[in-house]
């Protein structure tokens, strides 16, 4: 048997005078109170005399402290397989995610969809770029889920403009933020944008082994873009209609992963969690050594307790007579 924390043991030592206090103290009342007057103020019949009660103290205290010292035993080391995957999530967050043909916006649904992703992903690790002509880091990977979940939901772009959706540079972020990782597992919540040829982000997504997992949203027909005039307009003043772009789904076939359109279904994006870790599970798994300790301290804690109720234990074996 080990200890924890040891250094408690040392209050061990406190006990000595501890017991020399509590056993000297009948003999202290004795040269105060006359023996017959004495008799009267004790239960001389209790069930448990008064020398018994400071033993029982004594020992409730002991026991006290070798539950503060932690006692344990080491039962050996312990080899388990783990399996993480690691996911980079990225938002979208040009000018045409703020369109109205999906409500409220095509941003407000992602980030609806990206908490039931995150709720149905407890095995992985997370992280959150956004990215438009730039990129934006929002969150490294974590399993912390209730801070990214309020980090998601309180992204806000509306006074930024970001013009141009570059998919380019959220595979550049996402594998300078996994440079550890064999495989890298990328979620884009995204409407396409507006290439038609996707050729440079797949020959990148090959190379740097990045597998693509496209949530695309939008509808075909499209929508306006909300702005203080009412509708964003071009330089010829004409009303601006964003439309969803498919052709992004050769980024995310040809690199490996899945592509799925939005719908108003609740468990849509369920499918997609479920393909990554179709995908990446049974490459992810580690083996590591943990140690068996099995905590003992609640043994001398009860132990403890047992004994304090037993030493304040007072009720007499019968009623004493009326003096």
């Amino acid at each position: 048997m080990q200890f924890r924390s040891p250094e408690f043991l040392l209050l061990l030592l406190l006990l000595l005078p501890m017991g020399l206090l509590l056993f000297r103290k009948g003999n202290s009342l004795k040269e105060y109170f006359d023996a017959e007057v004495l008799k009267k103020l004790q239960y001389s019949d209790a069930l448990i005399s008064p020398l018994l009660k400071s033993m029982l103290l004594l020992l409730a205290a002991a026991s006290m402290i070798v539950a503060l010292a932690r006692p344990y035993v080491d039962e050996g080391e312990v080899k388990v397989s783990t399996s993480t995957i690691d996911v980079m999530a990225a938002f979208d967050i040009s000018r045409s995610m703020f369109a109205n043909d999906v409500y409220p916006s095509r941003l407000a649904l992602a980030k609806k969809k990206f908490k039931s992703f995150s709720e149905d992903f407890k095995e992985a690790k997370i992280g959150v770029i956004g990215f438009s002509s730039r990129a934006f880091l929002i969150s490294p990977l974590t399993e912390d889920f209730g801070t990214l979940d309020y980090l998601v939901n309180h992204m806000n772009f509306d006074s930024v403009t970001l013009r141009g959706t570059s998919v380019m540079n959220a595979l550049e972020v996402t594998n300078d933020l996994m440079k550890e990782s064999a495989k890298k597992a990328l979620v884009l919540f995204t409407d396409g944008g507006d290439k038609d040829d996707f050729s440079e982000e797949i020959a990148y997504a090959k190379e740097h082994h990045i597998v693509v997992f496209v949530y695309n949203i939008g509808t075909a027909k499209g929508g306006v873009i909300p702005d203080e005039n009412g509708a964003m307009t071009d330089k010829n003043g004409d009303i601006v209609v964003v439309r969803l772009n498919e052709k992004i789904r050769t980024l995310a076939l040809q690199s490996g992963g899945a592509y799925m359109k939005y719908s108003l279904k609740t468990n849509d994006i369920d499918a997609l969690a479920q393909a990554i870790k179709q995908r990446f599970s049974e490459k992810n798994v580690e083996d590591s050594t943990i140690k068996d300790v099995h905590e003992l301290f609640i043994y001398p804690l009860m132990l403890a307790m047992f004994l304090l109720l037993m030493s304040l234990y007072s009720l007499p074996t019968k009623r004493r007579d009326d003096v």
